[in-house]
């Protein structure tokens, strides 16, 4: 397998989650509760580029998307039923395995892949929409996989990442609060030293020859128990990025 940037712990941490990954009230539930912002993100995003209605039943329609790092599929599978070719990619057999059973449950036709970026990049392959949510602060080498992910994007597309800003106040909440106090997610799911700058995230991107867009932050309101873009990216944060046509 080509993927010099896999770290294989990481892959090793999250294969054992993959048989509850469409549990909303497991180890899962704040990524569900998250979906729904990534997701509207994404389709508005891809709607102003690509000059589509956002409200059109299927407006991803006749556009390829990758999703890297795609896990259980829970991003996968909601770009899908707006219309998108949906392909996934995650390293961990066991998540490639419960997203082509939730898949084929869901009735929805998804070409999950348990293999790398660099290895799709390495064979040309190209797409409309390359998707790194959420997964740039797990590699080994980011500098090389957001190398990778940005050949993988065609002349006028779109790349997509989430992540975690470098902060004291992303320690406090992502770790110690949403690991250790809240218990959302699993003790050493995040090492803060991985979490990644807007300014660093940016420049690995324009080393790729993509520009930077948008950067929008994501912040938890506790009195509804849910996720909202806003300006704030001192802690979670997704930026949209374009490839000249």
């Amino acid at each position: 397998m080509t993927g010099a940037s896999i770290d294989r712990d990481e892959v090793a941490r999250f294969d054992a989650l993959a048989a509850r990954w469409w549990d909303e009230r497991g180890p899962m539930a704040v990524l569900h509760k998250f979906n729904p912002v990534r997701v509207g993100y994404i389709r508005d995003e891809v709607c102003r580029i690509f000059d589509r209605d956002p409200a059109a039943p299927f407006p991803l329609e006749g556009l390829s998307v990758i999703d890297i790092g795609c896990g259980g599929g829970v991003l996968s599978e909601p770009l899908a039923r707006l219309g998108a070719t949906v392909t996934g990619l995650d390293p961990a057999t066991g998540n490639i395995a419960a997203a082509r059973a939730h898949a084929e449950a869901e009735g929805l036709s998804i070409d999950y892949r348990d293999e790398t970026i660099e290895a799709v990049a390495a064979r040309g392959e190209r797409f409309d929409v390359v998707l790194a949510m959420e997964v740039v602060e797990h590699v080994s080498d980011r500098a090389g996989f957001l190398r990778a992910c940005c050949t993988t994007v065609k002349p006028g597309g779109l790349l997509f990442a989430a992540t975690i800003n470098r902060t004291m106040r992303s320690f406090a909440l992502a770790i110690v609060g949403a690991e250790y106090v809240l218990r959302w997610l699993p003790r050493g799911t995040h090492d803060w030293e991985k979490f990644v700058t807007p300014r660093e995230l940016t420049a690995d991107i324009a080393a790729g020859g993509l520009t930077v867009t948008d950067t929008t932050g994501v912040v938890y309101n506790p009195l509804n128990d849910s996720w909202r873009a806003s300006r704030d990216t001192g802690v979670n944060y997704m930026v949209a990025a374009h490839r000249p046509a």
